[in-house]
């Protein structure tokens, strides 16, 4: 089960900056991330619309529009 949810869409520079982030802060330590195409679903593009990329950790919502590495890091590990 992914610890780490990334919620954006194609086409989105804050969400390809926030994938490379939480790209790296998981394989650092070990966590499994998952990515959800908003697009996909009417739901999630309403909710998230404006507010990708939106970053969960363990269920809950941790960030949104840019991914702190060292806040990230810091959720992951406490």
């Amino acid at each position: 089960m992914s610890r780490v949810t990334l919620y954006g869409k194609p086409g989105c520079h804050l969400c390809d900056d926030a994938r490379e982030i939480v790209r790296a802060v998981c394989a650092e330590l070990g966590v499994e991330w998952t990515e959800v195409d908003i697009t996909q679903d009417d739901g999630l593009f309403t909710e998230y619309g404006e507010q990708i990329p939106v970053t969960f950790v363990d269920g809950k919502q941790h960030d949104f529009w840019r991914v702190d590495p060292a806040r990230l890091r810091k959720a992951l590990t406490a």
